[in-house]
């Protein structure tokens, strides 16, 4: 933030927070989504200030204390700070909710608004998850899988780049290839024989997502079970 022109005061664990929102126009919580609502008691309300949390699965009852409170999720996987800041400074985006300042900051970052139903919350959280933290556990596997043929990942992250860029282009269900697609049960099976036991669960579930994209029937697969 001070990069874009907002004086930053870190205040850390275990400060008393009482008087944080003194003087300030912002309080920004990034804190566990467990603690958040425990952490924002101990602030003294402030006609003046707006607190906000980051947590992307709570909605604004966790600040229902403070007159103006306000969300601020960044969609962007921030696996370590450096990598963090140069992302946050691309034009990423933001689920945002409550006082107009949210999306003030958002601007000044550079950032792109969306705005998800408050009632709905859990599930925007979760699409999250599915879009960031499950693939990467999902290439996780592609990475254990490519080892037992004798190959690196890097070629298998050239291929999924170009499945992602086709999903933009074309939207999920025109994007999708392989024997899935084609309704070759065979090759699934046969790829569920050779695999390692460990991976066949998270290959199988796939396999059925993939048929419900592109509208099969998978029940041919159910006996691998």
């Amino acid at each position: 933030m001070s990069k874009v022109g907002w004086g930053v005061e870190l205040v850390l664990r275990g400060v008393p927070l009482g008087g944080a929102a003194d003087g300030v126009d912002l309080v920004l919580l990034c804190v566990p989504d467990a603690a958040v609502a425990e952490v924002a008691a101990s602030i003294e309300p402030s006609e003046r200030t707006v607190v906000a949390h980051c947590a992307g699965a709570l909605t604004l009852e966790a600040l229902s204390m403070h007159p103006r409170r306000a969300s601020i999720h960044p969609l962007v996987a921030l696996p370590a700070p450096p990598v963090g800041s140069r992302r946050l400074l691309r034009g990423g985006f933001f689920a945002v909710a409550g006082d107009p300042l949210a999306s003030l900051v958002v601007e000044a970052l550079g950032g792109r608004l969306v705005e998800p139903r408050e009632d709905r919350r859990l599930e925007y959280h979760a699409a999250a998850v599915v879009a960031s933290n499950h693939l990467v556990a999902l290439l996780g596997q592609v990475e254990r899988v490519a080892a037992g043929a004798g190959l690196p990942l890097a070629p298998f992250l050239d291929l999924a780049a170009g499945a992602l860029e086709d999903v933009r282009e074309l939207g999920p269900s025109d994007a999708l290839t392989g024997p899935v697609s084609r309704g070759d049960w065979a090759t699934v099976r046969a790829h569920l024989s050779t695999l390692d036991p460990a991976e066949r669960e998270a290959y199988l579930a796939l396999a059925r997502a993939a048929a419900r994209l592109a509208g099969l029937d998978a029940s041919q697969l159910e006996p691998e079970l």
